[in-house]
């Protein structure tokens, strides 16, 4: 990723925190600001999203040693420090973390350089991150994270501490209130040019300091490229994650994909819906047409429109006024509202222009129904004798059009 969250977290909750967001292709920052404590880090969740992040953590929490250790492979070797580090130790081996690191220089006959700190500690800064929502894949001493200056020095404020790198696994921090006592004793030692990008004293007047050009404490740090040093190893080392942009391409793809089985599953149904709807009209027809001529043998759907051309040319009265088909259009809402009512049979006198229908219906009241829908589209109604039996009352309808 081109831009990279830096969070420099504290000891403990309550120590302030400071962040930076830095463009690594523009070589800028986008953003950066100071929290009041660790339980304000979810402000930083957003900004954190589609970013790498990098947390720098207090040199004062983690030792860091380079040892000659007797040892045939670096599995060997890495079991056998902490135990040559047991007298220097304040605590048990068991409640201490050992990160191990490579340096871009032998330090004397040293061939292990390792960074020390309480599991306690780590499981803290860990917890914060997570509460947070916050995906951090590196961890670094603060004092490992400033410039490198081979065999000079470098020196950076952060807030009331002085951070101090002397070499490539080695340096120290001290409170601001104590840089005056510091610089009195390296006044008596031989020091090399110390990399200040910080103001110092005037007592430090007396060492060779080379000023560097002022800066946000992040933003010099950011300036160094990604740490070489992760503390995040071993049992602390994160999951490994998919490249965001692949995670993001899968995502897309997985949404598109269920949006493309979703659209055909709906398109699928609607197109079942229809054809089940096609069928039962069809059906339908087939039944009004068979009722209407009940000598016919076979409808086909294909040619009905022919067949009733037909049926109506062999009465001679086809025209446009007397036409059976439109009188069915017609009557198709009448049937359509009183649902009770149905057709027996559908005779057609061509010489009169008149459709007689035998029907049957629940009640009178549906055959009146009826003929007021009918006789508000244009026809004329007229019906004849009508029967009830039981449940069922059936009638006949004569249907003309008017002239």
């Amino acid at each position: 990723m081109s831009e990279v969250l830096y969070i420099r977290l504290g000891s403990q909750q309550q120590d302030k925190i400071f962040w930076l967001v830095w463009s690594g292709n523009e070589k800028e920052i986008i953003a950066s600001g100071e929290l009041v404590s660790a339980e304000m880090l979810s402000s930083l969740t957003d900004k954190a999203r589609h970013r790498s992040v990098v947390a720098i953590v207090p040199n004062q929490d983690v030792m860091l040693k380079s040892l000659q250790v007797p040892g045939k492979s670096e599995r060997a070797i890495r079991m056998a420090a902490p135990y040559m580090l047991e007298d220097e130790l304040a605590q048990d081996v068991e409640q201490l973390f050992f990160g191990y690191g490579r340096v871009s220089k032998d330090n004397g006959d040293a061939n292990c350089h390792v960074a020390i700190t309480k599991k306690e500690q780590m499981a803290l800064w860990l917890q914060w991150l997570k509460d947070a929502d916050i995906s951090c894949n590196v961890m670094t001493p603060e004092v490992l994270a400033l410039p490198n200056k081979n065999d000079q020095w470098a020196m950076l404020a952060f807030d009331q501490t002085l951070v101090v790198r002397q070499s490539d696994w080695q340096g120290m921090s001290l409170e601001h209130e104590l840089l005056d006592v510091a610089c009195q004793k390296w006044q008596a030692q031989e020091l090399p040019p110390i990399h200040s990008y910080t103001e110092l004293p005037a007592r430090a007047s007396q060492l060779e300091v080379i000023a560097e050009p002022a800066d946000l404490p992040l933003a010099i740090i950011a300036q160094q490229g990604k740490p070489f040093f992760n503390l995040l190893q071993g049992e602390y080392k994160p999951a490994k994650q998919q490249v965001t942009w692949i995670k993001n391409w899968s995502l897309a793809a997985s949404l598109l994909a269920f949006a493309l089985l979703l659209s055909l599953g709906q398109k699928g149904l609607a197109f079942y819906q229809l054809k089940t709807e096609q069928a039962a009209i069809e059906q339908q027809i087939k039944d009004q047409y068979l009722a209407a001529f009940p000598k016919t043998k076979r409808v086909r759907i294909s040619t009905v429109k022919s067949q009733l051309k037909s049926k109506l040319a062999e009465t001679g009265r086809a025209s446009n006024k007397e036409n059976f088909l439109a009188m069915l259009m017609q009557m198709e809402r009448g049937f359509s509202q009183v649902k009770s009512l149905k057709p027996t049979s559908i005779k057609f006198d061509g010489k009169r222009g008149e459709l007689r229908i035998q029907a049957s219906a629940q009640d009178y009241q549906a055959f009146d129904q009826f003929k007021s829908i009918l006789e508000q589209q244009g026809l004329m109604v007229s019906q004849g004798a009508q029967n009830s039996q039981g449940t069922v009352v059936t009638g006949s309808i004569s249907i003309k059009r008017r002239s």
